[in-house]
C-alpha cells in the first residue's frame, strides 16, 4: 500500500521534522516500509499555465496544428501540438524550453517542418497520472506563467507499505489510521476529521434498507441528487495516482478516496436503478456481471447486495454493472458498510477475484466507521459540489458489533515486561496510549484502559498489547542491548526426529543418496505426462490452481516426477525424502498425516534384479543399524498406478507392517527413461520410530577354530531356508548368508553357508553333521532338496 505524506500532513501537522526520519521510525515502530521511497515531482520543473491563442492546422498533416502560447511573458511561443483537444482560450500545462520531464529536457527543435519552443502537456507526461488522451484543460482563472507546482500539490513523499505487515491492523489501512501513528510518533496532535453533521438530515424520508443474513454487520446508506460535477479535482486525482489508483469519474473517485484516506469501502450505485436494498443469500448459484465486466459464478454462500430480489452487487467485493455510475448519472445511492471478515475472504477465494474493498473487508474492518465515512463524502462533495444535495435520512442498520474492551495495568507490570522501568514513566504511558486512541483513566501507578473500536476488532486483547503499544513508541532501537542471564538445560532431541536424523546420515554418508524436498500437493499436471493417476483424497476449496487441488497419499508419485526431471543428471541415482502425506480423514474429520521416509533408485547401468537387490539392502542396513532387527519381506497385491503388478512387497519389522518395496509400473518407467531401471520403497517413519530397538548382546570370540557348512538348496526364495536352519535350534550355528543365487532353465538354487562355532571346544565333524543333516531333512520334506 502506497502512502502520501502529503496526504498525512493534512491531520498532522509535521513541520520542522525530518521526514525520512519520521518514515525510519514507522517502519521501525509500526509496520515494514519497502526500501525505495518516492520522492514525487523531483524530476519535473519548468511548467508552467499557458493560454492558447490561436489553433491553426498543420499543411501537411492532419494531426498536428500550430499554435501561438502564452506563457505569461512579452512574446507569444510557436508550438507544434498533436493533442486532439487542442482549441483557442483554452488552457493548459506547458513545458517551457528548459524544462524537465523526468529525463527528459525541453529544447526547441523542428518538427514536421516548424520549429517547436515547448510542449503542451498531458497529466500522464507531466507524471501526475495515466490520461494520455489529451493535454491538460486547467482552469482558465489561473494567471499564465503561473508554476503548476504553485497550483497543485505535485511534490510529495510517497512509500510503500508492506502489506503483510498490516494484517493485524485494519485501522492502518487508510491514511488517516497511518497519520495517527506518525502523530504519536512525533509527539504532534492529531486533527480530527473533517465530516459533515448527518443529524442536518434527520427529517428527510429512510433509505429502504434491511438486512437478511447475520454476514453483514452493519449497513449504512444515504441518497444524493443534482450531482453535477463530474471529473474530479486535480489534486485528489494526484493523491489516487500517487497511491497507484487510476482516476475514473467524480463519484468513484470520491469512494475509492475516502477507502484510501479511511480504510473504509464505499459504493455508489445509480439511485435509478437501486430502491430497496436487501443484504441476502441466495439458495441456487447464479451468473452475476461485476463492474469489470466479468461474468461470474457466485454460490449459495456469497453474500449479495440486491435491489430487492435483484443482485446488483457482491457484498464488499465490487458493484454490478448494471447498477454503476454513467455519465450521465446525477443521483446516488451512497453504501457504507461492514460485512464479515471470513465471509468477503472465502467469496474472493471462490471467485478468484480479490480487490482493495475486499483485501479491507478480509482484516476485520470497525463497524464504527460506516457512518464516519459517510459523514466525510458529505463534507467533501459539498466542497467540491455544492449544488448537490441530500435527499435521504442516513439510514443505519447495525446488525451486531464487535465487544467493548478494558484492560487494567500498572506500572510494575510494565517494568517487569520491559525491564527499563527508569526510561518509560507514568506520564509516558499515558500520553503514549492517549495518541494512539486508547481512552486511559490513571490512577497513581494504575491505568484503566479502553481499546478504541478500531483496534478492538482482533488486535488488542490482552495486557501484553499494551506493552507492545508503549514500547514501540518508545522505540525498540532505544532499548540498551543487555545479555539475559538464564539457566539454559540440554533438551533430549525427539525418539522420531532422532531416527529421521540417523537415518539421513545414513543414507547420505553410506549409500550416497541425495536427499531432496517437495510439498504436499498431488501435482496432477506432472502426474499425468508420467502416466499417473490423482487418486481422490483430501482436496483444497477454491483451490485457485487445479494442478494443486489435492493432497498426496504417497510421496512415492512425486519423487518419480523429481527423477524424471533430473534423467539427464547422471546415469545413476539415488533420492531420498521424510516427508507428510495425508492418508484420508480421520474420525474428528482432521486430515490424517503420516511422516513416511521414500527411497528411489534410478540406474541405466544395473539390471533391474540388481537395483531392486541393493534398495533391499539399504532397508535392512537402516533397520539392522538402527534398531538391530531385521526385516521381512512378503509379496503384495498392487493398489496403484505407480506399483508393478507383480515385483511389489511389503515391509515389516517385529510384526508391524511399516511399508511396501517395489519395482515401478513398466508403463510408468517407460515415461520416465525406457533404458532405465527404477524402483523404489516407502515405509512409514514414525511407526518405524515407535520399535524398540532390540538389545545389542556382545560374546567373546572363540579361541577354538570353527567350521563352515556350504548348502546348495532348490528353492526360489530364502525365508524358508532360514526358518529350517531356526528350526534346529542349534546354539552352536553363529551365522547364515546367501553366498551365491542360481537360475536356469531347470529351476533355481540358493546357495548358503551356516558358520558353526563353540567357545569352550573344538566341534567334531560328526555333531556339526547332525545337525546339517536334520536341516537337510527338513527342507527336503519341504520340496526343497539339495542340487
Amino acid at each position: 500500500m502506497f502512502i502520501s505524506m502529503n496526504w498525512i500532513r493534512d491531520f498532522v501537522d509535521l513541520s520542522g521534522l525530518d521526514i525520512m526520519d519520521l518514515i525510519r521510525q514507522f517502519s521501525l515502530s509500526t509496520a515494514e516500509v519497502e526500501n525505495e521511497i518516492f520522492h514525487k515531482g523531483s524530476d519535473l520543473s519548468g511548467v508552467v499555465v499557458a493560454e492558447i491563442k490561436r489553433v491553426a492546422p498543420h499543411p501537411e498533416s492532419k494531426k498536428l496544428h500550430l499554435l501561438k502560447v502564452d506563457i505569461g511573458e512579452s512574446e507569444l511561443v510557436d508550438v507544434v501540438c498533436g493533442a486532439p483537444n487542442v482549441r483557442e482560450g483554452m488552457k493548459t500545462a506547458f513545458a517551457k524550453v528548459g524544462a524537465r520531464l523526468g529525463e527528459i529536457t525541453i529544447a526547441p527543435r523542428p518538427l514536421a517542418g516548424f520549429m517547436s519552443c515547448g510542449m503542451c502537456c498531458s497529466e500522464k507526461e507531466i507524471g501526475i497520472s495515466d490520461d494520455n488522451s489529451g493535454i491538460m484543460d486547467l482552469d482558465p482563472a489561473y494567471a499564465n506563467g503561473t508554476d503548476l507546482k504553485a497550483l497543485f500539490a505535485i511534490d510529495d513523499i510517497v512509500f510503500e507499505v508492506d502489506n503483510k505487515s498490516l494484517t493485524n491492523r485494519p485501522d492502518l489501512w487508510g491514511h488517516y489510521g497511518i497519520a495517527r501513528e506518525f502523530a504519536a510518533l512525533a509527539g504532534r496532535p492529531l486533527k480530527a476529521l473533517p465530516v459533515a453533521d448527518l443529524a442536518a438530515y434527520a427529517s428527510l424520508p429512510a433509505l429502504d434498507i434491511e438486512i437478511e443474513n447475520d454476514d453483514c454487520l452493519r449497513y449504512s446508506g444515504l441518497k444524493f441528487d443534482n450531482v453535477g460535477v463530474s471529473v474530479s479535482p486535480v489534486d485528489m486525482r494526484i493523491r489516487l495516482f500517487y497511491c497507484g489508483m487510476r482516476a475514473i469519474n467524480f463519484l468513484a473517485d470520491m469512494t475509492n478516496y475516502l477507502m484510501l484516506e479511511m480504510g473504509q469501502p464505499m459504493h455508489a450505485f445509480d439511485s435509478r436503478k437501486v430502491e430497496s436494498i436487501r443484504i441476502r443469500k441466495f439458495d441456487a448459484p447464479f451468473a452475476f456481471t461485476t463492474l469489470d465486466g466479468v461474468e461470474r459464478k457466485c454460490d449459495e454462500n456469497t453474500l449479495m447486495i440486491c435491489n430487492g430480489e435483484i443482485p446488483v452487487a457482491i457484498a464488499g467485493i465490487m458493484g454490478g454493472l448494471d447498477s454503476e455510475i454513467v455519465a450521465d448519472t446525477t443521483s446516488l445511492t451512497l453504501e457504507s458498510a461492514c460485512f464479515d471478515p471470513v465471509s468477503v475472504r472465502k467469496s474472493a477465494a471462490r471467485l478468484a477475484h480479490r480487490t482493495d474493498a475486499s483485501q479491507r473487508y478480509e482484516k476485520t474492518l470497525d463497524p464504527e466507521m460506516t457512518v464516519t465515512a459517510i459523514a466525510r463524502f458529505v463534507k467533501l462533495l459539498s466542497e467540491i459540489d455544492p449544488g448537490a444535495k441530500v435527499t435521504s435520512s442516513l439510514t443505519d442498520c447495525y446488525k451486531r458489533s464487535y465487544e467493548c474492551k478494558t484492560l487494567e495495568i500498572d506500572k510494575d507490570f510494565v517494568d517487569r515486561y520491559t525491564g527499563i522501568g527508569d526510561c518509560i514513566t507514568c506520564e509516558h504511558i499515558e500520553k503514549t496510549l492517549t495518541a494512539l486512541g486508547f481512552a486511559v483513566e490513571r490512577d497513581g501507578e494504575r491505568f484503566r484502559v479502553t481499546v478504541p473500536s478500531w483496534r478492538a476488532t482482533k488486535d488488542v486483547t490482552l495486557k501484553a498489547d499494551l506493552i507492545e503499544e508503549i514500547t514501540r513508541i518508545y522505540g525498540y532501537d532505544n532499548f540498551a542491548p543487555i545479555t539475559a542471564k538464564s539457566p539454559l538445560y540440554p533438551v533430549k532431541m525427539e525418539l522420531t526426529k532422532s531416527v529421521e536424523e540417523n537415518a539421513k546420515d545414513l543414507l547420505v554418508k553410506r549409500f550416497s543418496l541425495h536427499e531432496v524436498h517437495s510439498y504436499i500437493w498431488a501435482y496432477s499436471d506432472e502426474y499425468k505426462r508420467l502416466g499417473m493417476e490423482v487418486e481422490d483424497n483430501v482436496r483444497l476449496l477454491n483451490a485457485t490452481n487445479p494442478n494443486l487441488s489435492v493432497l498426496r497419499g504417497s510421496i512415492v508419485p512425486t519423487q518419480l516426477c523429481q527423477v524424471k526431471t533430473n534423467v539427464g543428471y547422471a546415469p545413476e541415482f539415488g533420492l531420498f525424502e521424510i516427508g507428510r502425506v495425508v492418508k484420508g480423514l480421520r474420525e474428528d474429520g482432521l486430515c490424517d498425516e503420516k511422516k513416511m521416509l521414500c527411497i528411489t533408485l534410478y540406474s541405466k547401468t544395473a539390471d533391474l534384479r540388481a537395483a531392486y537387490f541393493r534398495l533391499r539392502d539399504m532397508l535392512a542396513v537402516l533397520a539392522d543399524e538402527l534398531k538391530h532387527k531385521p526385516l521381512t519381506f512378503a509379496p503384495m497385491e498392487a493398489s496403484h498406478s505407480w506399483q508393478h503388478p507383480k515385483n511389489l512387497n511389503s515391509v515389516s519389522c517385529d510384526g508391524v507392517v511399516l511399508g511396501e518395496m517395489g519395482v515401478v509400473h513398466p508403463t510408468v518407467g517407460k515415461s520416465i527413461d525406457k533404458k532405465a531401471s527404477i524402483v523404489y520403497a516407502e515405509l512409514d517413519i514414525e511407526a518405524f520410530a515407535k520399535l524398540a530397538p532390540a538389545g545389542i548382546r556382545y560374546e567373546e570370540a572363540s579361541r577354538f577354530p570353527g567350521m563352515e557348512i556350504d548348502l546348495n538348496v532348490s528353492s526360489a526364495t530364502f525365508a524358508p531356508i532360514k526358518e529350517a536352519i531356526d528350526a534346529a535350534a542349534c546354539p552352536y550355528i553363529k551365522g547364515v548368508r546367501v553366498v551365491d543365487v542360481w537360475r536356469g532353465d531347470e529351476g533355481c538354487a540358493i546357495n548358503v553357508r551356516i558358520s558353526f562355532s563353540c567357545a569352550a571346544r573344538t566341534l567334531t565333524r560328526e555333531e556339526v553333521q547332525a545337525v546339517v543333516d536334520g536341516i537337510v531333512a527338513d527342507l527336503a520334506a519341504k520340496g526343497m532338496p539339495l542340487k
